[in-house]
């Protein structure tokens, strides 16, 4: 008897712990809309990555000002055709090799803010949350002055000041979104630094940094990777809405903002002008978005259970 069960017990498979985020990763494998989209951000990717080999294949530069054969009779951008595939701006510029400098620009953009954004957001969520009194008063204070700062406004005085630039532009969006961050993560810290695994630390003699940033970050993490995949898109929407208003960055820069808002007094004439760039920021604001709706039900422990 002891022997067959200990043949049962060698012969039965181990059991296999899952961890959060592997399960979330196979809720996302299974979430064909989030695949799809995260396939159309890798191929934008490929496309900023790769945009010297746009300009390469067609032989022209973004920033080529092809006046006699990129513009009519008339001064007017010219339609897609054999020589420009997507057609020309109002200087005769191969609209598709500036898309695809453009796109560099956005997703330069949309992650080097985030990164700043999601880096700030924690680190101040992480002190306000876990060390609590004086510091989180302070700190709740300014998250809520920061929020409350109209943010085109501070945007147009700073480049005023001091010029448009590509890092003005990520410092400006970055200052003006830790807030949100901060405010996620500080809740989230609130309802666990009280746990037993927190005690337990302390008991060992772990000091508030460590327990910060060893015990406590790895369980704010989700909502977080979860709020920026969906910050992503924010960013780079924000970018084109500066550009627009010729507050990114300063001319030739392929941008895509830039783009349609030098498209405005074309689109009755030049449809192709405001059409492809605007096209090109909405898949791809679209496609973070719809990622980021795939994360977010994929972190949602709810979601087996309602299948």
């Amino acid at each position: 008897m002891t022997a067959s069960l200990e043949m049962l017990e060698t012969s039965a498979p181990a059991i296999e712990g899952r961890s959060p985020f592997l399960l979330a990763f196979r809720r996302l494998r299974r979430d064909k809309v989030a695949m799809v989209s995260l396939v159309v951000i890798v191929l934008i990717v490929l496309m900023a990555v790769f945009a010297p080999l746009f300009a390469m294949i067609t032989g022209h530069p973004p920033n080529e000002q092809y006046r006699d054969i990129g513009l009519t009779p008339d001064g007017l951008p010219r339609g897609p055709n054999g020589t420009f595939w997507l057609g020309t701006d109002d200087l005769g510029r191969d609209i598709l090799v500036r898309i695809a400098y453009g796109a560099r620009v956005s997703l330069l953009v949309g992650v080097a803010a985030t990164a700043i954004t999601v880096a700030v957001g924690i680190v101040l969520g992480l002190a306000a949350g876990f060390l609590g009194g004086v510091v989180d008063t302070i700190l709740a204070r300014l998250i809520d002055v920061v929020l409350s700062v109209p943010f085109l406004l501070v945007a147009i005085a700073l480049v005023s000041v001091t010029g448009p630039s590509l890092s003005i532009t990520v410092l400006v969006i970055g200052f003006f979104s830790w807030a949100s961050v901060a405010r996620i993560v500080r809740g989230q810290v609130l309802s666990l630094r009280e746990r037993e695994f927190v005690e337990a630390a302390r008991s060992l003699g772990a000091g508030d940094t460590r327990i910060m940033f060893v015990d406590v970050l790895p369980n704010v993490l989700a909502p977080v990777i979860v709020y920026t995949t969906l910050l992503i898109p924010v960013v780079i929407v924000t970018q084109a809405t500066l550009s627009f208003l010729g507050l990114g960055l300063p001319p030739p820069t392929a941008d895509w903002g830039g783009m349609i808002s030098a498209s405005q007094n074309y689109y009755t004439t030049a449809w192709w002008f405001i059409l492809f760039p605007g096209l090109a920021l909405l898949i791809t604001t679209l496609a973070f978005n719809l990622f980021g709706d795939g994360v977010r039900d994929a972190f949602d422990p709810r979601a087996d259970r309602l299948r």
